[in-house]
């Protein structure tokens, strides 16, 4: 498997592939953060549809159409419940459950947010460590998906990352 994995600094929304994830909640409700952003960009009916699927499981994943951005599906991985606390096992959980949903789609680009670093307040370090380790995890199991991009907002986060997914 020749997955390619690339990183951006900027905002996962303007994301021209086949699918964002967001960052969500259990409840699936879209406020701040990644989800907020999700919503003010593609519209509120990504919000309808994803809490019509809702709760799931936290460390679960759905998806929904994307409204009006320039993907096809939004992939809704909650890292948090109601009290919107985190934990590296949620994130991890979440991103296998999200790669498992793209997989499930079919696609081939998906971007991911730094899951849980924003609302949920975790470190940067520790979640693309956790992140890197569900990829690798998740690898053997990929047959469609071709390219993840890590969207991160500011410099600080991108370098984190790049190093992390860098070390052997």
């Amino acid at each position: 498997m020749d997955l390619k994995i690339h990183f951006r600094k900027g905002d996962i929304t303007t994301f021209e592939g086949d699918a964002i994830v967001n960052a969500a909640n259990n409840q699936l409700w879209m406020g701040g953060g990644v989800a907020g952003a999700i919503k003010r960009a593609g519209g509120e009916e990504i919000e309808k549809e994803a809490v019509s699927k809702g709760p799931i499981p936290i460390g679960g994943a759905v998806s929904t159409g994307a409204g009006r951005l320039k993907v096809k599906f939004v992939i809704h991985a909650a890292v948090m419940g109601r009290d919107l606390k985190t934990s590296g096992e949620y994130i991890r959980t979440a991103t296998i459950n999200a790669l498992k949903e793209a997989e499930k789609l079919k696609i081939k680009s998906i971007a991911f947010p730094a899951l849980g670093t924003g609302v949920g307040g975790f470190p940067f370090n520790e979640c693309a460590k956790i992140m890197k380790a569900a990829i690798k995890e998740f690898e053997n199991q990929i047959k469609s998906l071709q390219e993840i991009v890590f969207y991160l907002f500011d410099e600080q986060a991108f370098q984190i990352f790049k190093k992390v997914f860098e070390e052997e």
